[in-house]
């Protein structure tokens, strides 16, 4: 069965609200599952989803932040505070929040206990842009990262069925 991912508010106290200041820009996506789901578990279907092994493999290729399932596992874990492009910024029980190597954009994750079982977030800030070329670039490309943060839930979504 396809799960739905809907946009939602950012909870009061995710650690991504220090990120909505005027210029810059937050989303949450949400999506609710069946059962009980730790941040190691949605962490680790996120980051080894098929959905975002082109992500991982693109920053490898170009950049040279590689990274592998087993990287993933780590950061899940706690293991590690890099993976790929990104450190860990900010960890609690029940989300992460990451940063680019950067500093322009962070990734967050969080997991939600509901009567029905789970709800995981995913979200983004971009910071406020530096300058007129970094404001355009970004504007031409939000409807794709609006899509592509759908698809990466649903691609941890999959991963968490399977």
């Amino acid at each position: 069965m396809e799960r739905q991912v809907v946009p939602a508010e950012l909870p009061d106290q995710a650690l991504l609200q220090a990120y909505r200041v005027e210029g810059g820009y937050v989303d949450c996506w949400t999506a609710e599952v069946p059962g009980t789901i730790s941040l190691t578990t949605f962490v680790t279907a996120f980051y080894t989803s098929r959905a975002f092994r082109p992500e991982r493999w693109l920053l490898g290729a170009v950049l040279g932040k590689r990274a592998d399932d087993q990287d993933a596992t780590r950061l899940a874990n706690g293991e590690t505070e890099r993976f790929s492009a990104w450190s860990v910024e900010a960890r609690r029980g029940d989300e992460l929040l990451l940063c680019d190597f950067q500093g322009k954009t962070r990734s967050w994750l969080k997991v939600c206990p509901i009567a029905e079982g789970t709800r995981l977030h995913f979200g983004s800030a971009v910071v406020p842009a530096r300058t007129t070329a970094d404001r355009i670039v970004f504007n031409a490309l939000l409807g794709f990262h609006r899509l592509y943060s759908r698809i990466l839930l649903r691609g941890a979504l999959r991963g968490l069925e399977g």
